[in-house]
């Protein structure tokens, strides 16, 4: 999987999301729609942005440390190939280094070819280092958590009315989160209807819990 791959990723993605928009229902539940005043709301708003800005940048970082870390263990594994003491040896790593269920169909002409391509690269790298698709996705990871709770937060600003401005910010998470976990399905082989209503439920449970507790 290249770097691009991994940006993409829908089910690191469409997790980074719906953890941005719980972790917005929490904030916007601290709100009471009964008492809170417009300086609530604005502080409501600065609270959340800051957040996920934080919260933006933390998953940037460990994009990147995962990048580089998956890119030492890549090395690690060519190395371990090329210094086996025999084919077999070397096949085991190849084998232990793909997903289970690719490797085990391939067969032992497959592992070998694999084997005979790994000892004729050229362009080994001695360390595992940054590249440019790296930062490249660590932004795009931060642009994507920062980015994807503004729909909740855009009702505060239209509406001056808090308790409405507060359910429809409520309704504009529940259903960002019916269509990650349709996402979520869908690349799981799932139903996208029943895991939609899943995760819809679990925010649902979210707000009812904050509006018994006050809000």
């Amino acid at each position: 999987m290249n770097e691009k791959d991994r940006v993409l990723d829908p089910i690191a993605r469409i997790s980074e999301i719906l953890f941005g928009l719980i972790m917005a229902l929490t904030f916007t539940g601290t709100l009471s729609a009964a008492t809170a005043g417009r300086e609530d709301v604005r502080t409501l708003l600065v609270g959340v942005i800051g957040c996920n800005i934080a919260w933006g940048l933390v998953d940037a970082v460990m994009f990147l440390m995962s990048s580089l870390t998956t890119r030492g263990h890549e090395l690690l594994a060519i190395r371990a190939v090329r210094n086996a003491a025999n084919p077999q040896d070397a096949h085991r790593v190849i084998a232990d280094a793909i997903p289970p269920v690719l490797a085990s169909v391939l067969k032992r002409d497959d592992l070998e070819r694999m084997r005979q391509s790994l000892l004729q690269m050229n362009d080994l790298p001695p360390s595992p280092s940054f590249t440019r698709n790296d930062w490249l996705g660590a932004l795009a990871v931060f642009l994507l958590v920062f980015l994807s709770t503004f729909p909740v937060v855009i009702p505060f600003l239209v509406f001056r009315n808090v308790h409405l401005a507060l359910r429809t910010s409520n309704l504009v998470a529940l259903v960002m989160m019916f269509l990650a976990g349709s996402v979520l399905a869908r690349h799981g082989g799932h139903s996208p209807l029943r895991a939609g209503l899943s995760v819809l439920m679990l925010g649902v449970a979210l707000v009812v819990i904050t509006i018994a507790l006050g809000g």
